[in-house]
């Protein structure tokens, strides 16, 4: 978890952190990629890491915007700093995924999932962590994808206006964890005798 102490800079550097954030016009003319299916991607990611609010969710997609990588964690509702944000994504990032920096375009693609209170509109909150998005991104060779938000009355893609009402951040959670590209996951067969028995398999999430 993000400590608020962490997030709280001298009054020295509060001027430039206030230029570590994106207003909505800044972040519209960024050339964000479109999600093909976002109530896809959202309710992937609602599943697997079922996100209290206050808690973000990293997720890397590839070139057919499926996810191959994802990771969750709480991050508090103190002083927005991207910076701040920028390194929480980038450690994250680097635990889940190699780098894609050795290439000479991004073919991946990293989309944010912001659990939150109040509505979706922008707020200086978002605005920081776009900005702490794009620059982790860049950092890990990576293409700046969808920003996300998940709120009491539904789900949203900042920037687009597209969204729904289910999931939401009212829906049943769960503690944060880390996932990577695949996870052992547990089937149903019949044992020689016909009782059943489980069997390990490898589910791509």
């Amino acid at each position: 978890m993000i400590s608020p102490a962490a997030l709280r800079p001298p009054a020295a550097v509060s001027a430039t952190r206030l230029g570590r954030t994106l207003e909505p016009a800044e972040w519209a003319a960024a050339g964000i990629p479109l999600l093909r299916d976002p109530r896809e991607i959202v309710t992937g990611l609602h599943t697997r890491h079922r996100p209290a609010p206050a808690t973000v969710v990293i997720a890397v997609l590839d070139t057919e915007q499926r996810v191959v990588a994802s990771a969750s964690f709480a991050c508090g509702e103190a002083a927005a700093d991207g910076w701040v944000f920028r390194n929480a994504l980038l450690d994250r990032l680097r635990r889940i995924i190699p780098h894609d920096l050795r290439r000479r375009n991004p073919v991946r693609t990293a989309v944010l999932l912001h659990c939150r209170a109040g509505d979706a509109e922008w707020t200086p909150l978002d605005g920081a962590w776009m900005w702490g998005l794009r620059d982790a991104c860049t950092l890990h060779g990576l293409r700046c994808g969808a920003y996300l938000v998940l709120t009491p009355g539904g789900w949203r893609v900042l920037g687009e206006g597209r969204g729904g009402r289910h999931p939401h951040s009212g829906a049943p959670g769960g503690a944060p964890r880390a996932a990577g590209r695949a996870r052992p996951a547990v089937t149903p067969r019949r044992t020689a005798g016909g009782a059943p028995g489980t069997r390990r398999r490898t589910a791509a999430r």
